[in-house]
């Protein structure tokens, strides 16, 4: 879906009484408990639910998405939570937000594919941090498209990183109904020669 479909989108959530993505996926609450809070970057945040829970539980996030109204309800969100979200309004697909290199303690992607982005989220993270990504996959025997991967096609992006969990099916997400592919990764630790 382009940017301005999206903003009609959330237009029209930002109208009606409550919105069914409110919720944090329940694979990124799983994954963050586990961690200690740092710097989390949310890229294609959308109206901020995952954002907002980080927030929420100590972490340090700085949120992106390219459509204008998903950025004002997540301000409006934290404003009414009392919580600080630096959110950015940038067109990933374009270019503008530069993922800064060795600087995030968790990356998250959730229900959006670009394929070039996955390379410089793994460069933006430190050393063991972790990269969340949920992608939409195409059925069994079905090409690639735009916005879905083929089965097993996620994974090949994280070769040589420890996968902490990984999933292909059903998502355990109320708000999508359409199959996935979920990686946790944490990047590696390059070990100095000697």
């Amino acid at each position: 879906m382009e940017i301005g479909g999206w903003e009609e989108r959330y237009r029209a959530e930002r109208c009606s009484a409550g919105d069914a993505e409110a919720t944090p996926t329940p694979l990124l609450v799983e994954t963050a408990r586990h961690l200690a809070p740092g710097k989390a970057l949310d890229l294609a945040c959308g109206t901020g639910r995952n954002a907002l829970w980080l927030a929420e539980h100590g972490w340090c996030v700085t949120a992106v998405d390219g459509a204008s109204a998903a950025i004002e309800i997540l301000r409006s969100r934290a404003a009414e939570r009392e919580i600080t979200v630096d959110a950015r309004i940038a067109d990933l697909e374009k270019g503008e937000y530069q993922i800064e290199r060795s600087a995030w303690d968790l990356i998250v992607i959730c229900y959006y594919l670009q394929r070039d982005l996955f390379q410089p989220a793994k460069e933006g993270l430190l050393p063991s941090g972790i990269l969340l990504a949920i992608v939409h996959i195409t059925e069994p025997g079905k090409e690639p498209t735009e916005h879905r991967l083929r089965p097993g096609e996620l994974v090949k992006y994280f070769q040589g990183w420890e996968i902490l969990h990984r999933h292909e099916g059903q998502p355990n997400d109320a708000a999508h109904r359409r199959p996935v592919a979920e990686i946790v990764a944490r990047r590696p630790i390059e070990r100095s020669g000697g």
